[in-house]
């Protein structure tokens, strides 16, 4: 099994302690590059896949560094629309 294909199963069960920079590559794998906000874009996120012009919306965590599981699900419905996820 591969990192990615690790990190993906890691995704799909939705872990609480799923981390900042494990969310980054795992988008990073389907294409998503983060898009800055500005100074004063605060801690909110946005990734964009330019193949499949998808939008993800997120707010970094803070203060610590795990992602909210209702990210994780909203991520997973969208990965799942644009067909990349069965």
């Amino acid at each position: 099994m591969s990192r990615k294909d690790k990190l993906l199963a890691r995704f799909i069960s939705k872990p609480m302690d799923f981390t900042y920079d494990e969310f980054k590559k795992l988008l990073k794998g389907f294409g998503y590059e983060e898009i800055g906000s500005g100074h004063t874009g605060g801690s909110r996120i946005t990734f964009y896949n330019e193949e499949t012009k998808s939008t993800i919306k997120a707010h970094r965590p803070h203060p610590d560094n795990n992602i909210m599981r209702y990210i994780l699900d909203q991520v997973e419905e969208e990965l799942t629309r644009i067909g990349v996820l069965p």
